[in-house]
């Protein structure tokens, strides 16, 4: 049972599954929020029949699951049903999270919480020991954006717009990683990284 829990963020591209990958591999359990969000609306749960209750058959499918085109269509357009499915999700989401990362074995678990600066922080996450904040510098996440996504400099700026600004990931996090290196480096990070929180971890 894992007593001491880090959540992990940071922006599109930023090379946060690489972080946790790193984690994993050295024995570290990863409750992952994206995850948690599918099963959260998974076809027969509650989760699922409340959004059809707000949002009507429209948004689901004819096999029954969620018609996640039609919902992102809804909410990209309308602040006011993207706080409503919000709303629903985030909830179960962190539930499902925290009994994820407390059943873990290991001395420490991860939440990774892509949107965490978004969802309310600290404020949202209570339970959270430390965060920790993957960063890359604007000019390589755009071009990773372009990359993975095979779009253009002014869609890749879009993506990365709507979320929460670099700044406001930064003012969140205990610790930072710095993600535009090679590879060695970044497992010298998260080696680093995996002696502080085993440490702080460790009964006194």
């Amino acid at each position: 049972m894992s007593d001491y829990i880090i959540g992990v963020t940071g922006g599109i591209a930023s090379g946060k599954s690489e972080v946790t990958r790193r984690f994993e591999a050295l024995g570290i359990v990863v409750g992952d929020a994206d995850v948690a969000a599918r099963a959260a609306v998974a076809p027969g749960s509650p989760g699922l029949a409340e959004v059809r209750a707000a949002f009507g058959n429209e948004v689901i499918n004819a096999d029954g699951t969620l018609d996640r085109a039609a919902m992102r269509q809804r909410v990209f357009v309308d602040h006011a049903a993207r706080q409503k499915l919000e709303a629903i999700i985030h909830p179960r989401v962190r539930q499902a999270l925290r009994d994820q990362c407390d059943e873990a074995p290991g001395p420490y678990a991860i939440a990774a919480i892509p949107l965490l600066a978004e969802g309310g922080g600290r404020k949202s996450y209570p339970w959270l020991d430390r965060i920790l904040v993957v960063d890359v510098h604007m000019a390589v996440q755009r071009e990773r954006v372009m990359r993975r996504d095979a779009v253009d400099a002014a869609l890749a700026e879009s993506m990365i717009a709507v979320q929460a600004t670099r700044e406001q990931r930064l003012a969140i996090a205990d610790d930072v990683i710095v993600n535009d290196g090679t590879v060695g480096e970044l497992d010298a990070h998260v080696a680093a990284l995996d002696g502080l929180y085993r440490a702080l971890a460790a009964p006194s």
